[in-house]
């Protein structure tokens, strides 16, 4: 018999902000480490301002809930709509921009479970130090290596 302790949702925190934010509903922590699911959702509009990376450790789905993200992999745009799902492999380097004036909705599902909510907790907190201004760059690499995401090269205007 297991001894973990079950329950819906463990995590209801939103991390983020109304551009972008983040609600974990399955952690390492309850799943074994097998699995980490977090439900996204970007404003209309929205840029990701964090560069492209890539994750040698996992794999992320995304299933897209509402609205469309448009997802960038590997240089190749792709609509993640209601519905339909996209899977991230390792190593390939990706980033997400919400191109529409509707809000996006996708859950993302990492497998195995090397992310979880620190990594947005620190990320967020550098946007919220910049007040608005650019955030700063050399934390932000800091904080997505020491949480196994490789920031992608900048690609030359």
């Amino acid at each position: 018999m297991s001894s973990m302790n079950l329950q819906v949702n463990p995590a209801e925190e939103a991390i983020g902000d109304k551009m972008l934010s983040i609600r974990f509903l399955v952690t390492g922590d309850s799943s074994n480490g097998s699995v980490a699911a977090f439900e996204l959702k970007v404003a209309g509009g929205s840029r990701l301002l964090a560069p492209a990376h890539s994750h040698d450790h996992y794999e992320e789905t995304i299933y897209g809930v509402d609205g469309v993200l448009t997802w960038t992999v590997d240089g190749k745009a792709l609509d993640v709509g209601a519905g339909e799902a996209l899977c991230i492999p390792r190593g390939a380097v990706h980033r997400f921009d919400n191109k529409g004036v509707n809000d996006a909705t996708v859950l993302c599902i990492v497998t195995p479970a090397a992310i979880g909510p620190d990594y947005f907790r620190e990320i967020f907190a550098i946007f919220h130090a910049a007040a608005g201004g650019p955030p700063d760059k050399a934390s932000m690499m800091e904080i997505m290596r020491r949480h196994g995401l490789t920031p992608a090269a900048p690609t030359p205007a």
